[in-house]
């Protein structure tokens, strides 16, 4: 058997943060919702099972937590900021894939919320 890529995924992670342009969103903060998918070579786990030979999971958690923790203006700086933190913490980390959703955003319209998505390479994998 072969794996040909492997991918580890954190899906609807929920913060109550304080990001966004306008005063009230930085003074009552706000509901967001982070979506991390990162490639990895998972092989060596997939073989031993043993925790060391993956990323773990709460590791993981805890960089996308103290980063929603750090106000940011916008989606786009606080998403990059979480993705350079995940390859920084992880060289092995070929790709991160993250979207950060703010719901109710403050546009004066109906929608689950709004979001931004990057997709970040590590161009120092070896």
């Amino acid at each position: 058997m072969r794996i040909e890529s492997s991918k580890i995924a954190l899906k609807g992670l929920r913060f109550h943060a304080r990001h966004g342009v306008m005063e009230q969103e930085r003074t009552t903060g706000g509901e967001f919702v982070v979506d991390v998918c990162v490639q990895c070579d998972v092989t060596a786990a997939v073989q031993s099972d043993h925790v060391e030979d993956t990323l773990n999971y709460a590791e993981i958690y805890e960089i996308i937590n103290r980063e929603m923790q750090t106000p940011s203006n916008l989606l786009e700086h606080l998403a990059g900021r979480i993705g350079g933190s995940m390859i920084k913490a992880f060289p092995q980390v070929k790709e991160v894939v993250i979207t950060v959703t703010k719901k109710n955003p403050p546009l004066g319209a109906q929608l689950e919320g709004a979001s931004v998505t990057l997709h970040l390479i590590n161009d120092k994998t070896p």
